[in-house]
């Protein structure tokens, strides 16, 4: 179920690496890592997802963060907020304690800026490096290798990871210093959780004229309405369709990053404050893993 869809690497030089957190996203990741030819050692909170990881695709396993980035040219992670990603770095066994000078930390997690830049400026004091890399395309770009990655951190580290990282993903891109890689995240989250919105009343505005949905959705994606959002949930959103993709949990906890991001830069958004709230009541109603797409229901009560 988690396995990478076949698919052809670019020839890059093997490197030690290691991947931390094997969630939805991370296990088919690190999968990528070791399909590409780097030796990679993991490390979960849960061992036994570990170890299967292992049994699928070789490599090694670790029981901490520490041991899993001992050696490692590059350390990969993907977990699931802040304080989790504090903890596999900072925390008693962290990453950060085994990293060899010149390593690398790549950390996929949608976090704050905040974080970031603390991690970059701990990594340094350690003469390593930190890159702040969220990660767009949902548990499908994961299994395909088709993520978008913003990054955020040095240059010369992020040229160096760049390679190794376009494993698992269609575009890797340095947006700026540490922490723009998550800001840059946060536009991302802003402008989905519009769209979605948007497209959630168009098709129940469809439904109630009484109009062939999936046919206007057709026909209207060829035109300016089009987007990533119509094209792969659109047709579901019609056939009340939602478990699967990106949690509407992990939606709130993006937004809540955004809107403290924005308490801090004075940014105004209010459609984003607004949409948080109807996925709020999408949670009230029973949606917490839902996909984000699931904003429909809210109008069909």
């Amino acid at each position: 179920m988690n396995a990478p869809a076949p698919r052809t690497y670019d020839s890059v030089p093997a490197r030690r690496v290691a991947f931390l957190g094997l969630g939805v996203m991370g296990y088919p990741m690190a999968g990528h890592l070791a399909r590409a030819g780097h030796q990679v050692t993991v490390y979960n909170r849960t061992a036994a997802k570990a170890a299967a990881w292992v049994a699928e695709y070789g490599g090694a396993s670790a029981p901490t963060p520490a041991a899993a980035a001992q050696g490692a040219d590059i350390v990969f992670a993907c977990v699931g907020n802040d304080d989790d990603l504090r903890a596999v770095t900072l925390g008693a066994d962290g990453a950060f304690g085994a990293l060899a000078a010149g390593a690398i930390f790549v950390d996929h997690t949608t976090a704050s800026a905040a974080i970031a830049r603390e991690l970059h400026a701990a990594a340094q004091a350690r003469a390593a490096h930190f890159i702040d890399a969220p990660v767009s395309g949902g548990q499908a770009g994961a299994v395909n290798g088709a993520l978008t990655v913003m990054c955020g951190g040095d240059a010369e580290p992020f040229d160096t990871m760049k390679p190794v990282a376009l494993a698992f993903s269609r575009a890797v891109t340095r947006i700026g210093d540490a922490g723009a890689g998550q800001l840059a995240k946060m536009v991302n989250q802003v402008c989905i959780a519009g769209l979605v919105q948007g497209l959630s009343e168009a098709i129940a505005f469809g439904q109630r004229a009484g109009l062939d949905m999936p046919l206007v959705l057709d026909v209207i994606g060829k035109g300016a309405a089009q987007s990533w959002q119509m094209d792969n949930r659109g047709k579901t959103m019609v056939e009340d369709k939602f478990d699967f993709g990106f949690a509407v949990d992990w939606m709130r906890k993006d937004l809540g990053l955004v809107m403290d991001e924005a308490r801090r830069n004075g940014a105004q958004l209010p459609v984003t404050a607004l949409v948080d709230q109807f996925y709020a009541e999408v949670q009230a109603m029973g949606g917490q893993r839902w996909d984000t797409s699931s904003l429909i229901r809210r109008l069909r009560k």
